[in-house]
């Protein structure tokens, strides 16, 4: 593993799948690797799980951490290439990589989409600046159309839990008071659509179609009851539309995960990246009820940074 930034960089995902649940049963039993190396996290914007859970991994693995919030604890960063940098930026982000390199061992980056300029956001134009100019190995902690340590820690959660070899997973539109991005269901469907145990169906209104390269080898259902029937995980996530991009096209408040979805299902366990809006995207009784993985996910994201710096760092 060079870098970490989409399922492919995973390789044998069973073999690191494996490597996580080691982790996870002995989380301070690795830390020779980490000792005297040093963490870098930058992040473009906000972050709640992915700040907390990656400083606790580089601790767990015995390296130490630094985290800088891009244009508030630092100067504001100029992207573009050959800028005359006569306005409000003051520093190039090939320098600030670059030297941001020379802080660490393994840079973290979070980025975010425009949702206005699709090619540039699917180019991710800001984020291989980062890997063009960083020196040490770079993380995505979210990127402009991928989240991948989400992914992997929603993989170890069901690794862990499942009851029978082989699953079926749905991932659902749910409705949200914003425009968000694609990267957590893009995500999970090129990370779900590749498990050689789950069979994976991806359900929402028409026109929200996802990237078809991330969705190859998922069933697309338009409609939810469908969808769910006999499904042993349930996850939830809102985006915007890909196809009209980053336009709400639907706000049906009947997309809204709730006990009555759930009984369609095989007693379905539930899963959800957090942060949700309760009793919009998903009520409060599917959130609250013992077949709720929402916690147990986020703690597993502790699991998945640490994972993924032991295969860079040793």
């Amino acid at each position: 593993m060079k870098n970490f930034t989409s399922f492919a960089d995973a390789g044998d995902y069973k073999a690191l799948l494996q490597q996580a649940l080691e982790i996870k049963a002995n989380p301070y039993g690795y830390q020779h690797i980490g000792r005297n190396k040093t963490v870098g996290l930058i992040f473009f914007n906000p972050s709640l799980r992915t700040r907390l859970s990656s400083i606790k991994a580089a601790y767990n693995l015995g390296a130490q951490a630094w985290v800088l919030n891009a244009g508030a604890d630092s100067w504001t960063l100029e992207m573009a290439d050959g800028a005359v940098m006569n306005g409000g930026t003051q520093e190039h982000i090939k320098d600030a990589i670059a030297v941001m390199s020379q802080y660490c061992d393994v840079l973290g980056v979070r980025t975010f989409p425009t949702l206005t300029d699709r090619d540039e956001d699917y180019q991710e134009v800001v984020f291989n600046k980062i890997l063009q100019y960083a020196t040490v190995p770079v993380i995505s902690l979210e990127s402009a159309t991928l989240h991948p340590l989400q992914s992997f820690a929603d993989l170890i959660t069901v690794a862990e839990t499942k009851q029978k070899e082989r699953v079926k997973v749905v991932l659902t539109w749910a409705p949200h008071v914003r425009a968000l991005p694609q990267c957590v269901p893009n995500s999970f469907a090129d990370w779900f659509s590749e498990i050689d145990w789950v069979d994976f169906v991806i359900t929402h209104p028409e026109g929200y179609e996802l990237a078809e390269q991330f969705t190859k080898g998922a069933r697309i259902e338009y409609d939810q009851k469908k969808a769910f029937e006999g499904a042993d995980y349930i996850y939830a996530k809102n985006w915007s539309s890909y196809r009209n991009y980053g336009q709400i096209l639907s706000s049906d408040p009947a997309w809204m995960v709730s006990e009555a979805h759930m009984a369609y299902t095989n007693s379905a366990k539930f899963l959800h990246c957090l942060p949700v809006r309760r009793n919009v995207e998903v009520s409060d009784a599917v959130l609250d009820s013992p077949n709720s993985l929402i916690i147990q996910e986020a703690g597993n994201r502790t699991i998945s940074m640490q994972t993924v710096l032991h295969e860079l760092i040793k």
